[in-house]
């Protein structure tokens, strides 16, 4: 009995092993995922900016005010608050 419990103990250590190994394999493909898309983007920036230049200073324009209402109207912290 005692070495049927023995097996079941490796076979649950071999489950945890695949299961460290398959977070390391998903932060990896976020990351690229991530990497990217923030190339994508920087990319299709810069070819806007070469093609439109005033659709892209639009653009630009537009996503600076959404930053700037976000951190405006972003509920602050106490740990954060500045005196």
């Amino acid at each position: 009995m005692e070495c049927f419990l023995q097996y079941l103990d490796d076979i649950d250590d071999v489950v945890g092993a695949l299961g460290l190994v398959y977070e390391r394999l998903r932060r990896l493909i976020l990351g690229v995922a991530a990497l990217t898309a923030s190339l994508l983007l920087i990319a299709s920036a810069v070819w806007l900016a070469l093609i439109h230049p005033p659709l892209a200073l639009a653009t630009c324009l537009l996503l600076l005010v959404t930053l700037l209402y976000r951190a405006v109207t972003a509920p602050t912290h106490a740990g954060l608050r500045t005196p």
